[in-house]
């Protein structure tokens, strides 16, 4: 076979080599790592030898296949063109001591696939990673099965390219924290057991962005660190602009399924979020633009929060979204509002929502002085304590509230609250024309 035959099959299937007794020997795919005395089950260090056939798998830009079974190693160095090919399920290489793994510099066209990644629980530096790549372009993580890392199991710092179709599972920081990004794609990985974050992706200060979030599973995110929020968040997004969180599913965040902050231009589509200790979905602080739409809700202390607008968050449509069974309480206490299905503040259109079983407030419009050109219309409430709360405290800007079926909602369908006191009997029914800045009409309550 010419060697352009093999870069071109490799390509295309090589992890998918299954058989533990392949049709050709591995220097048929690729360069054989056992040519650099690579031995699979040698109880020593492998590294240097693993390394030196790294080395010259940059040299050549052949791919270098690492035969089926365990190899201890540590801080493994990647160079530009380097392609790492494991026999998925199979090729297994265990962290031998406090180090990355895998790391790359200023690389460019890096691939690793088909290996499993075992960090042995072994600590790592603060901030650091089993794999840990800075500026690397074209960036192909896909395949491997990430485990145990004693710190995070994935950072990628100036990166692009793509991380698909891993497992990463029992991390004690983050699974996959991602910074300073360039159109970044996740998609279809399985993260489990995560002890402070499930996927970060950040930017140092606010901008442009454009990674793509999709069609992970994420269970299990905890919050061993602490804190109100900054840690226990399925997916996280910070300061990175224009990233689209789609098709993801959730299930028991310590804190938030997805959490935006100071993210403009996010889009959150579609995702299936459950058993979330807070907010469920956040767009909070110094954000221009969100799109929540299409999401499903299915417990959490409170549904979908777009807030902050004291801080500069505006401008947001929420729409199409199910929720439902909300708690009435937040895992740190305090007295941030809970058992309510929507909350928003400014510059914003809520319209053909579901909210039910939200034992505090259906849908919350605005902050005491802190609402400016809220649009409610065609949403269901179902089994409220309140089902609209709207803002008529002193300074409090423009709502219009029309065309929402509110059913029973105990303490009134539509109710004007100074804060979180509710000061006005029910609006749906009377006394609206009181305040000039509330459009009230065409409700349907009982």
């Amino acid at each position: 076979m010419r060697l352009m035959d093999r870069r071109h099959f490799l390509a295309g299937s090589l992890t998918g080599l299954a058989t533990p007794a392949l049709a050709a020997p591995l220097s048929h795919y690729g360069l054989d790592a056992a040519q650099f005395g690579v031995r699979p089950g040698a109880a020593d260090d492998q590294s240097a030898r693993v390394q030196r056939a790294l080395d010259q798998a940059a040299h050549t830009r052949i791919p270098l296949v690492l035969a089926p079974g365990v190899y201890r190693a540590a801080d493994l160095r990647i160079g530009s063109g380097v392609q790492v090919l494991g026999v998925r399920g199979a090729t297994r290489l265990i962290l031998g001591r406090s180090a990355p793994l895998f790391s790359a510099e200023h690389a460019e066209t890096v691939t690793l696939t088909g290996l499993v990644l075992d960090g042995g629980g072994v600590s790592l530096s603060d901030g650091g990673g089993l794999v840990q790549l800075a500026d690397v372009r074209g960036l192909r993580l896909t395949d491997c099965d990430i485990r145990n890392a004693g710190g995070s199991a994935v950072v990628l710092n100036q990166c692009d390219g793509g991380v698909s179709g891993c497992s990463i599972v029992d991390a004690s920081d983050t699974a996959l924290f991602a910074n300073d990004s360039r159109a970044l794609t996740i998609s279809g990985n399985t993260i489990r057991g995560a002890a402070n974050g499930g996927i970060r992706v950040w930017q140092s200060e606010p901008r442009d962005d454009g990674s793509l979030i999709t069609d992970n599973r994420i269970d299990n995110t905890q919050a061993r660190a602490g804190g109100d929020g900054q840690n226990g968040n399925a997916i996280n997004v910070f300061r990175a602009g224009n990233v689209i969180v789609r098709g993801n599913r959730i299930r028991g965040a310590a804190f938030s399924a997805i959490r935006g902050n100071a993210a403009s231009n996010i889009q959150i589509v579609g995702n299936n979020c459950a058993a979330l200790g807070e907010v469920a979905i956040y767009s909070e602080f110094g954000f221009e633009g969100a799109v929540i739409a299409e999401n499903l809700v299915d417990g959490a202390a409170f549904g979908i929060a777009v807030t902050n607008f004291k801080q500069g968050g505006r401008l947001a449509v929420v729409q199409g979204n199910l929720i439902r069974n909300l708690t009435p309480r937040r895992p740190q206490g305090g007295s941030d509002a809970a058992g309510v299905g929507i909350g928003v503040e400014a510059d914003t259109a809520v319209t053909g929502n579901v909210v039910e079983n939200a034992p505090s407030m259906g849908i919350s419009v605005g902050a005491g002085q802190y609402q400016r050109d809220v649009a409610v219309s065609g949403n269901v409430v179902r089994t409220a304590g309140i089902g609209i709360g709207v803002s008529v405290s002193p300074g409090a800007g423009r709502a219009t509230i029309t065309g929402n079926i509110i059913a029973g909602a105990k303490r009134g369908a539509i109710v004007g609250m100074e804060w979180d006191k509710p000061t006005t009997g029910d609006l749906a029914a009377d006394g609206a024309q009181r305040y000039p800045h509330l459009t009230i009409a065409d409700n349907r309550a009982g």
